[in-house]
């Protein structure tokens, strides 16, 4: 079995088709992985010796579109990585897609007549009478006197079409292919998959929707922390952590805020550097810096991780039983933000500019013993084996598809 796995995103798109690939080569499968062309994610999928193709520029070099003409241009140079994901599916026998790799990839399935599956990691891109949906533009708001959920996934999908359907036509035109009507339906398809956690992240089954829940797609990571952090670690009680990942964007004086308000607790500070160039502000020996590094490893050993957000570090800090502060920067960020207030393992920070006074406070509710004990608790919940039940399911999904070989 050939199985081209294709996404387009910040790492939160690229690991979990990583812990994918790796648990599907596992079961025999032959795999291989389109995804940016980061230096960052060659050397991930390097690291498990999976296969990678390539594909688009660099995902640290992209910004979200924040108007309707920029979406459309963003829909066409998408849908353009059409050729790169053709030539690496050839021959394959099936495509799975995350991230903002769609629209390049269920067309490059529907030429090759290939089975396709599309998955994503949080449950609020999904059409439910039990939730609204998110708004597809920065400042973008609904009717304020609609409140019938079902009315607004439907004003939803036909803003899905005014932004992206002409450009998406025009690429299809362009290989052969027929108009879509329906482009929130051409994403999504009607059996998505989601891949996250059922405690993180649960769906609740609607008739509107027939969702494959797998759990979280999770790469298992052995590496050792490095000599100097485990000094570090060592040298006093677990400091918090704070990082906001792939995120470029983040207020200008973010660092010294996250500093400041961690020593006003009295505690020590791991900062990350990440997409948004953190560092110390000044040379006391109670901050370390770190850059690539073992989340899995490190957040067993932390009094707290604040953080943006992503589907990834809120399901890793879960997992490993450390209190969370989120400070969502936008896309699926408030989701998890308001999943960690939910479930009692950490505070949500109302906004994504804190001030020293603010993320102190929600650093106060972090720290609180009772949301150890809660968040120690939450963790024996989290699975681990969801990219190994995604890897069966895609597998035996093919076989059944397959036409039986003659004697």
């Amino acid at each position: 079995m050939r199985v081209l796995l294709s996404t387009y995103g910040s790492r939160g798109d690229v690991e979990p088709l990583v812990g994918l690939a790796v648990r599907l080569r596992a079961l025999g499968a032959e795999v291989r992985v389109c995804a940016p062309p980061d230096e960052t994610f060659a050397r991930l999928l390097d690291r498990v010796g999976v296969e990678v193709v390539p594909v688009g520029l660099p995902m640290g070099t992209m910004a979200p579109p924040s108007t309707e003409s920029a979406a459309s241009r963003r829909v066409s140079e998408l849908a353009a990585q059409f050729d790169t994901v053709a030539a690496a599916a050839e021959g394959y026998d099936v495509l799975l897609a995350t991230g903002l790799a769609h629209f390049a990839s269920r067309s490059v399935a529907e030429k090759l007549g290939i089975p396709y599956v599309y998955a994503t990691f949080c449950p609020f891109l999904l059409r439910s009478p039990h939730q609204a949906p998110p708004a597809l533009l920065p400042g973008q708001s609904f009717p304020p006197d609609v409140t019938d959920n079902r009315v607004l996934w439907d004003l939803n999908a036909r803003t899905f079409n005014a932004l992206h359907g002409e450009a998406l036509n025009a690429h299809r035109a362009s290989v052969g292919l027929p108009a879509v009507d329906d482009v929130y339906d051409f994403i999504f398809t009607d059996r998505p998959w989601l891949a996250s956690d059922p405690t993180l992240g649960p769906w609740q089954e609607t008739p509107e929707l027939d969702v494959v829940h797998t759990g979280a797609w999770m790469l298992p990571d052995e590496r050792p922390l490095a000599d100097d952090l485990l000094a570090f670690l060592d040298a006093g009680a677990p400091p918090v952590f704070v990082g906001y990942g792939s995120m470029r964007g983040v207020s200008a004086d973010i660092a010294r805020v996250s500093i400041e308000s961690v020593r006003a607790q009295g505690r020590r500070v791991l900062v990350s550097r990440g997409w948004a160039e953190l560092a110390p502000i000044d040379d006391r020996d109670d901050c370390f810096l770190v850059g690539e590094v073992n989340q899995q490893a490190l957040f067993g050993r932390v009094a707290a991780v604040v953080h943006h957000g992503g589907a990834g570090t809120t399901t890793t800090a879960a997992r490993a039983g450390a209190p969370q502060v989120v400070v969502p920067q936008g896309a699926d960020q408030p989701y998890w933000s308001g999943r960690v207030a939910d479930l009692g393992i950490g505070a949500a920070h109302d906004g994504s500019a804190p001030t020293a006074e603010s993320l102190s406070a929600a650093l106060r509710a972090a720290l609180d013993p009772e949301t150890r004990v809660r968040a120690r608790a939450v963790a024996d919940t989290i699975r681990t084996d969801g990219a190994t039940a995604a890897a069966k399911l895609l597998l035996d999904a093919v076989s059944r598809e397959r036409p039986p070989v003659p004697a």
